[in-house]
């Protein structure tokens, strides 16, 4: 006897996480960037997010067309509701009452089961929150954190409520994943970490996630991945962002410093891998902020005790009017040539890093400020090509013997 196949149910998928689409029977109905923005779909996206409690009258109103002058906000509403309702119509959805208006309010139909990944993703964290058990705890925040795809309708980020429920959403996927980062980290799962950490470093940029990746690979011992990953987010934070990387991810920096341990061997070849081979490099020392910030406290210590002075010098790019320049692949390669004219510029003892797009940092060693403007024409001529209308900004801070240091030295 033949068994007959049950018919798949009607479902209307709709993705509000990372971007917008709706899907019915396997048919997308909307999600390009333009139909995502259109007052059709602005409708759509508000009632089908409040299908539990409706949306007023007023409220939806104010929602659509917010400051715009409207001669009839109500005959408006009206119009753009009959436009939702032949569009959905037309995409092949069941003939039924889409929208439905009691006592002044708005209603998504109940005769179309419809499936939101923000509403799920919301379901998904208040059930972890009610679970008991550890282990399925854990489960249910792993679910919740990789069902959150991105930002809540990014298209929309001139409408207060979608903003509102984004920021709302942001900060239920930075919970989901810090307890679950806790229980993992109890667990010594440190595997799983590493991937949330990756996934939510992606999913959710400039939230300081790499910290969670790189606090893994530091207690798997993963030295080398620690410090591939620490290099290439400092480059990304300060050569396309043009920003500093956070203290959470200096911190474990100097967690991976701690924690590295080497096999016993002779301080003849220690020496030989610490110099590498820096005997054949000329002009100054190249180095990342971290290491920079460790050679200056070396420097102002020794200073403390010796009563010598270093300068420290900031050098910036200006435009033709002398402001700051503005990002882009202009400044991106001016920035570049900076470093070189500042490496070429200065002694094989001092120590130059990047600080955010169009900056450079300068650590002179046994330099007074009447020496730094030496220090400021090689740079300036090394930078400056032909008639470019560019300059360099230099700020300069004296790093003086501490008197506090010194009273404790003769106390």
């Amino acid at each position: 006897m033949a068994v007959v196949a049950e018919k798949q149910k009607d479902i209307l998928y709709v993705k509000m996480l990372g971007g917008f689409s709706m899907s019915f029977n396997g048919k997308t109905i909307a999600g390009s960037s333009k139909s995502s923005i259109s007052q059709n779909n602005a409708l759509l996206q508000i009632l089908i997010h409040s299908r539990d409690k409706g949306v007023t009258r007023d409220r939806l109103e104010e929602l659509l067309f917010g400051d715009r002058e409207v001669d009839n906000a109500h005959h408006s509403l009206r119009s753009v509701i009959y436009n939702a309702k032949k569009y959905l119509e037309k995409a092949g959805l069941p003939k039924v009452n889409y929208i439905i208006s009691e006592k002044d309010a708005f209603y998504w139909t109940d005769e179309i089961e419809v499936k939101e990944d923000a509403y799920e993703f919301e379901q998904l964290y208040i059930e972890a929150g009610k679970e008991a058990d550890p282990v399925k705890r854990l489960e249910s925040y792993l679910n919740a954190s990789y069902k959150y795809g991105g930002e809540f309708l990014p298209m929309q980020t001139n409408n207060v409520w979608a903003v509102r429920e984004c920021m709302r959403y942001e900060q239920i996927f930075a919970d989901c994943v810090e307890k679950a980062s806790e229980i993992l980290r109890e667990n010594q799962d440190y595997e799983r970490m590493r991937e949330l950490g990756q996934y939510a470093s992606v999913i959710a940029p400039l939230s300081d996630w790499e910290s969670l990746t790189m606090e893994a690979l530091v207690r798997m011992r993963r030295y080398d991945d620690a410090a591939r990953l620490y290099e290439h987010t400092v480059n990304y934070y300060l050569n396309e962002l043009g920003i500093h990387p956070s203290g959470k991810i200096i911190e474990w920096f100097e967690h991976l410093g701690k924690g590295i341990s080497h096999q016993h061997s002779m301080i003849e070849d220690i020496q030989d891998d610490l110099e590498g081979n820096d005997d054949l490099a000329e002009g100054g020392f190249l180095c990342i902020y971290p290491v920079f910030q460790g050679i200056y406290r070396s420097n102002r210590r020794l200073i403390d005790r010796t009563g010598t002075s270093s300068c420290l010098m900031l050098c910036t790019i200006l435009d033709g009017k002398g402001n700051p320049m503005k990002e882009g692949t202009v400044l991106d390669r001016l920035s570049e040539r900076l470093i070189e004219s500042a490496c070429c510029s200065v002694r094989r003892g001092d120590t130059i890093c990047s600080y955010g797009k169009g900056q450079c940092l300068i650590l002179l060693v046994n330099t007074t400020r009447e020496d730094c403007a030496v220090v400021q024409q090689r740079i300036s001529k090394n930078f400056i090509v032909g008639r470019q209308r560019i300059s360099i900004k230099y700020d300069i801070r004296t790093v003086s013997p501490d008197e506090k240091a010194a009273f404790r030295k003769s106390s």
